[in-house]
């Protein structure tokens, strides 16, 4: 059974120049008629304007954005407030329609973060004016795109002005295709299998090129990234666990429920597992559901009423959706690289107790787990343990606490 739901469509080339030629444009064209030009999905008017964030006081106020990926940046945001002494955090992000609706502390039509330049300048007052340290996720702009101004200009402007920043890359922004391909037989990145491999080889390559250029602490959301900014320190992602529990443990029911919910199907294999699940379905072994496009509050439903959970078969690495799955107690079935393995054993002292499993060798694995299911059901008593352990956002909190320590001074910030 396939469960799908429409998506919105994310930006396209044609949507990125659109968004170039809009922050041109702002030099001649006053912003409440750029506003009406755009194209649909961008169009905005003065009421759709946000305020600007507001933090309370406290002596470390952390500011978060500007993408929010999978809602991390909001749940990096509460792990360091709610774990570290007299923190504030608060995560910003630019959305295009409802996406996926992850929770955001101050959210921001895309429209609006290219193009208005009242809401860039509020922003950026705010920021300088009412934090003191700033996490810029995937190489974005946190003050948006107007006037063509870069992100090491905006970063520049933070630190003149007295603000401690730290780089955060979340994944496909600072994973190179090209060394990804290299290493890994099942990469998505080999020659064919995705249109957008050779955008992501040059976004990526200016993206550490970034890095290198501003030379300022790093931070990664999963261990295979610290292949590409070896500087790096791995920030856990972070889910709350005890929301994610479930009272049914797994492979109780005669044939269980094997669920595979890709965020991109070329990305996590999606094409090489299908055939497996079909067949092993078709036995009467598995009852197969396959998810597209569900958001976030449908996925606890999902997660809880399987037995078996697919991540990826490609990337050799493990990231939010995996952690939920564990998190609901389910058995979690991916390929997880051996350096990703070692990173996390090293780092925790805890094995990740993701079952591995190749696309080649996926169908043996899922036969011994239905054939030693009280084996498998321990596994996933301890992706239990381990979620609450590493991704509950203490770890994530003392990842940054070195970061996150108050300025001795920021004397008198120039204002402009």
């Amino acid at each position: 059974m396939t469960i799908a739901i429409a998506r919105p469509s994310s930006m396209g080339i044609m949507k990125t120049a659109l968004l170039w030629l809009a922050g041109r444009a702002l030099r001649i064209v006053p912003e409440g008629i750029l506003g009406r030009l755009l194209p649909g999905s961008l169009r905005f008017t003065a009421s759709d304007v946000p305020k600007p964030p507001s933090v309370r006081q406290a002596a470390v106020r952390l500011y978060v954005g500007p993408v929010n990926w999978a809602g991390q940046g909001a749940r990096w945001a509460r792990a360091a407030e709610e774990n570290l002494p007299d923190v504030a955090a608060v995560n910003s992000v630019y959305r295009m329609g409802a996406d996926f609706s992850h929770p955001a502390d101050n959210v921001v039509p895309v429209g609006v973060y290219v193009a208005s330049r009242r809401w860039q300048r509020a922003q950026w007052a705010a920021v300088r004016d009412g934090f003191s340290h700033v996490l810029v996720e995937a190489e974005r702009q946190p003050f948006g795109a107007v006037l063509d101004e870069s992100v090491a200009s905006q970063v520049e402007r933070m630190t003149r002005h007295g603000l401690a920043v730290a780089m955060l890359c979340h994944g496909s922004d600072i994973r190179s295709p090209s060394r990804h391909a290299a290493a890994n037989p099942d990469s998505p990145f080999r020659a064919g299998l995705w249109s957008q491999t050779p955008k992501l080889e040059r976004d990526t390559r200016r993206n550490r090129g970034l890095l290198r250029e501003l030379a300022l602490p790093v931070f990664v959301s999963t261990p295979d990234l610290l292949l590409d900014v070896p500087e790096a320190r791995w920030l856990p992602v972070v889910v709350e666990v005890e929301r994610w529990a479930s009272p049914a443990g797994p492979l109780e029911r005669e044939i269980p429920i094997v669920a595979h919910a890709p965020s991109k199907g070329v990305v996590k294999g999606s094409d090489l597992v299908d055939p497996v699940l079909r067949a092993l379905e078709a036995e009467g072994l598995i009852s197969y559901r396959r998810v597209q496009g569900v958001p976030v509050e449908e996925m606890y439903a999902v997660y809880r009423d399987a037995d078996v959970v697919l991540d990826q078969f490609r990337l050799g690495d493990y990231g939010v959706a995996a952690v939920e799955a564990m998190a609901a107690g389910r058995v979690v079935v991916a390929h997880v690289n051996s350096s990703v393995r070692d990173h996390v054993r090293d780092t925790t002292g805890l094995e990740l107790p993701i079952v591995e499993a190749t696309a080649h060798d996926l169908d043996a694995v899922l036969r011994g787990i239905l054939s030693e299911r009280t084996v498998y059901r321990d596994r996933a008593a301890a992706g239990v343990v381990f979620a609450a352990e590493v991704h509950d956002g203490r770890r994530s909190a003392r990842v940054l606490a070195p970061f996150l320590t108050p300025l001795s001074s920021t004397g008198d910030r120039a204002h402009d």
